[in-house]
């Protein structure tokens, strides 16, 4: 409960201006489906918060239209799953610690 607890206390990321909008275009192509009350996607959203990421969160339990589109396109209907756009394909990441994992390594470093 305390590890939780910290994680909302943590500050985000601070970026020079510049590098924080080219973050901000980078993550223009994620969004994170998520159902409110799962630990794992709480989880997820305290380091999305935490590295400062502007990513569209898709709340599937409330939306009937996301929960669909996870499930027939993503090829399953769990969360937390992370929908990342390349230029040639969609790839649908699903389970936090995969999720946390992409996500560290492609923005902390930025």
């Amino acid at each position: 409960m305390l590890y939780w607890l910290l994680g909302l206390l943590t500050q985000p990321v601070k970026r020079p201006q510049e590098q924080q909008r080219q973050v901000d275009i980078e993550t223009s192509r994620l969004a994170l489906y998520y159902f409110p009350f799962c630990p794992y996607c709480l989880k997820v959203n305290r380091i999305i918060r935490r590295l400062n990421l502007n990513i569209e969160r898709r709340n599937a339990s409330y939306l009937p239209h996301w929960y669909d589109e996870l499930h027939r396109e993503g090829g399953k209907a769990q969360t937390p799953c992370l929908k990342i756009e390349h230029d040639d394909r969609v790839e649908w990441l699903y389970e936090s610690d995969d999720i946390i994992c992409y996500l560290r390594q492609r923005f902390s470093k930025q």
